[in-house]
Formats: structure tokens, sequence, C-alpha cells
């Protein structure tokens, strides 16, 4: 891949992941996990095709203008999504609790 069609992936990224936000704000689990997917596709290409090669200065500087964007809408993501998670996190536990403790001292239980 040349210079240019990188640059266009991150373009991609960079759309993709405010989308995930709005997803995110709107509590679209489920848009938000399809996101994540396309998302974690486009990121591999880069992976495999980002080379450090030199990039003219105007360039480089939309690069690092889309990198930053990304970035910021990854943080507010994890900060709309992370409480989430640990309450969920928590209500599993709750769970998981609870069915030990009607597996132990259930209704069935003698003793």
């Amino acid at each position: 891949m040349n210079s240019i069609e990188i640059l266009e992936v991150y373009e991609k990224v960079s759309v993709i992941t405010a989308d995930m936000l709005q997803a995110a704000r709107h509590e679209d689990w489920e848009l938000l996990e399809k996101l994540e997917s396309d998302c974690s596709t486009h990121v591999s290409t880069l992976r495999q095709n980002d080379t450090t090669t030199e990039l003219p200065a105007e360039l480089r500087q939309r690069k690092i203008s889309i990198i930053k964007q990304i970035l910021a809408d990854d943080k507010a993501i994890r900060d709309l999504t992370e409480p989430w998670m640990q309450q969920l996190s928590k209500l599993m536990q709750s769970s998981k609790t609870s069915r030990q403790l009607s597996d132990s001292y259930g209704a069935n239980h003698i003793g």
C-alpha cells in the first residue's frame, strides 16, 4: 500500500471510531460490537502495511491529526463503557454468588 492508501485506512478507522462513540452514547452495544469488529479489521491492515516510510509534511500532519482524533474517540468510548462493564461484572458476580448459595443452602439442602 502506498502512503495515500494508508492514510485512507486511517480515515476509515477515524470514521468508524466516531460511529462507535455515537453507538456508545446511545447504549447500542450490538452496533458498538459490530463497529469494533470492523475497526479491528482496518487496524490489522494498518499493522501489516503501515511502514515507517517518510511522509511529506502535509500528509504527516494529517496522519497525526487523524490518530489524535481516533485516540480521543477511543478514550470517550472507554469513559462511557467502563462503568457499564463494571456494573455488568458486579451483576454477573452477584448472579454467580446467588447460584452458589442456592446450590449450597437451597431448599433441597438437608443439614
